[in-house]
């Protein structure tokens, strides 16, 4: 377990460097195309700085509030608070802080940057279905995660996905703006051939900001979500608890309606619809899915 906490903080740096290398790279090919010179690399740079910076502080607030979670007060929610607080103070844990997503949905995240700086969050659906033994059996899941330190590299990868997605997509509101001018102005006809490229570029990467966000989160590797279910069997002692629950998420087909691409990967169960009667991306969330089957993460515990 040490080994996977030190894997996982290695991951953390290597998904911040990896990123700031493909924004800088994007910031030298935009300054080559438009014959920008040193302007816009240093724009780049400061901009991968600030956004690494941003991840690392406030990443858990993004994936929070992107999800919708509210505070979940003790004197609303004193059973949670109360699985909570028994499976930290077993597993040497501080308390986390506690959200409720108002979504029939059962489902749970957890966010954050280190055991002291960490969240939990479950949906209305996920209160509402579990019994006890089986809410236990979900939190301790989310806790492993905490103690893991796998919340660290997953939470990045929530804003450094999202910043790449939303940069693509204002590169091409700007590039057509800037193509149209070229068009309406016969005096800028010479920009129109590196503007067209532009836009060609702005395509493309908008096309393959979900395979660079899905190589980003590859660094989340499946395997957590397998060593967060045996880690929370060793919390709980009880594996009868986390498998119900987890049959439980497998015949339930309701997805999360606040949650995203960037988002998926966090929680403990893909939340978005991965079955065509559910949506009609199911065959692209498959496609880019982040979880292992929850029938062979039923079979492992089955073993133990």
């Amino acid at each position: 377990m040490y080994d996977q906490v030190a894997q996982n903080k290695r991951r953390s740096a290597l998904l911040v460097a990896g990123f700031v290398a493909v924004v800088v790279a994007v910031g030298w090919l935009l300054a080559w195309m438009l014959h920008a010179g040193p302007a816009l690399m240093v724009a780049a740079v400061v901009i991968a700085g600030a956004s690494a910076f941003l991840s690392y502080w406030k990443s858990d607030a993004i994936a929070l509030a992107v999800s919708r979670a509210k505070p979940a007060s003790v004197e609303q929610y004193p059973r949670l608070h109360n699985l909570v607080e028994g499976l930290c103070i077993a597993g040497g844990l501080p308390k986390p802080r506690i959200y409720v997503i108002h979504d029939p949905s059962p489902n749970a995240f957890a966010t954050g940057r280190n055991p002291k700086h960490a969240a939990i969050a479950v949906t209305t659906g996920l209160l509402e279905k579990m019994n006890r033994v089986e809410l236990e059996g979900v939190v301790a899941h989310e806790l492993s995660h905490i103690k893991n330190y796998d919340i660290l590299v997953s939470t990045l990868a929530v804003t450094l996905v999202g910043t790449l997605a939303i940069a693509a997509d204002l590169g091409i509101r700007m590039m057509w703006f800037g193509m149209g001018r070229s068009r309406n102005n016969s005096g800028d006809s010479r920009n129109a051939g590196p503007l067209a490229l532009l836009s060609v570029f702005g395509f493309v990467l908008l096309m393959l900001s979900p395979l660079i966000g899905r190589i980003l989160q590859a660094a989340v590797s499946r395997r957590r979500e397998t060593l967060a279910d045996v880690s929370a069997v060793e919390l709980t002692r009880y594996p009868p608890g986390l498998i119900s629950a987890l049959e439980k998420l497998r015949d339930d087909y309701t997805v999360v309606g606040s949650t995203s691409h960037a988002t998926a990967h966090l929680w403990i169960e893909q939340p978005q619809a991965l079955h065509e009667d559910e949506g009609r991306l199911a065959r692209f969330n498959r496609l880019f899915d982040t979880h292992p089957p929850i029938e062979e993460r039923i079979a492992l515990l089955r073993e133990l």
